[in-house]
């Protein structure tokens, strides 16, 4: 949005650094600058924005249809032209998250993996935190007595809130696992990544791949996971070849994409497939459960 050059050298509106030229050096801001014209503003607007869906679509293609070539894109280099992988993880996430809150969905699957096994988006909590969902009002409270007591002789303040958790109507109970998933779940999935590439440096000890790049990889499967889990939110139930084949698909993507990116035999990259994921569910389901009894006791 410059009109002219700025050949000598001045002091740069922004940083104050010496600059000679019509881009400072040190920050980037041009140095000649004027109010834009409704023209100038509009190309500015369009050029952004189509800039940034040719690296949606770009991203996109190579995330749907070819396992771990995004990662590999990465490690190599070329980034520019494909949305950053936190981003591209936390945008899915927040479009599954919502559509599994507001979407009216009673059963929602739990990502962060494939191969996972459906997680109640309300009206129930993990059986390891001991609080099953019952039918009626009390009956909840029947089999969790010695539970509550032990939680009470911990903190006093989580004991009242189990007691009151009881107490509830099915509705009540219903309406404070809905808070629970939208409210604490989702920063309890994201918090397993860390994790996920943890166990996949362990995994692949001696691959000389650092810890940064497993962690790479970890955003972009579970990119993928979250979004192949809306769509079979979103996909309409006669639609059964379209669920079936994104199902398949859900189920393969890590396999193929780890030895895409790490390479090694089909049976060795079994193997650790299985072990991932064994640790991961484990990993994932004791971060929801967390989740949910944070949501009832805080």
């Amino acid at each position: 949005m410059t009109n002219h050059s700025h050949d000598t050298a001045s002091d740069c509106p922004n940083c104050g650094a010496i600059v000679s030229g019509n881009f400072c050096h040190e920050c980037g801001q041009e140095t000649v600058l004027h109010p834009p014209s409704t023209r100038e503003f509009l190309h500015e607007f369009i050029g952004h924005y189509v800039a940034l869906e040719g690296k949606l679509w770009k991203s996109l293609l190579l995330l749907l249809f070819r396992p771990g070539q995004l990662t590999l894109e990465y490690i190599n280099g070329r980034r520019v032209r494909y949305i950053q992988p936190l981003r591209l993880y936390l945008t899915f996430s927040l479009i599954f998250f919502a559509i599994a809150k507001y979407g009216g969905h009673d059963q929602v699957p739990a990502p962060a993996g494939q191969g996972h096994a459906p997680v109640a988006a309300h009206g129930q909590a993990d059986r390891q935190g001991g609080l099953v969902r019952e039918d009626a009002p009390g009956e909840i409270a029947e089999g969790t007595v010695d539970l509550r007591k032990s939680i009470g002789s911990v903190n006093e303040h989580w004991g009242e809130q189990a007691d009151r958790f009881a107490r509830m109507s099915p509705a009540e109970r219903d309406k404070v696992m809905r808070t629970a998933f939208g409210s604490y779940v989702p920063y309890a999935v994201f918090l397993m990544m860390p994790l996920f590439a943890l166990y996949l440096k362990i995994l692949y000890l001696g691959s000389g791949r650092r810890y940064g790049e497993h962690l790479l990889f970890a955003l972009h499967v579970n990119a993928f996971a979250f979004l192949a889990l809306t769509l079979l939110m979103v996909v309409p139930d006669i639609v059964g070849i379209v669920s079936f084949v994104l199902w398949a698909w859900l189920l393969l993507y890590t396999p193929v994409a780890m030895r895409r990116v790490y390479g090694g035999s089909r049976l060795v990259t079994g193997v650790r497939w299985l072990v991932l994921m064994a640790l991961h569910v484990t990993g994932v389901g004791v971060a929801i459960g967390a989740a949910f009894a944070f949501g009832i006791l805080h």
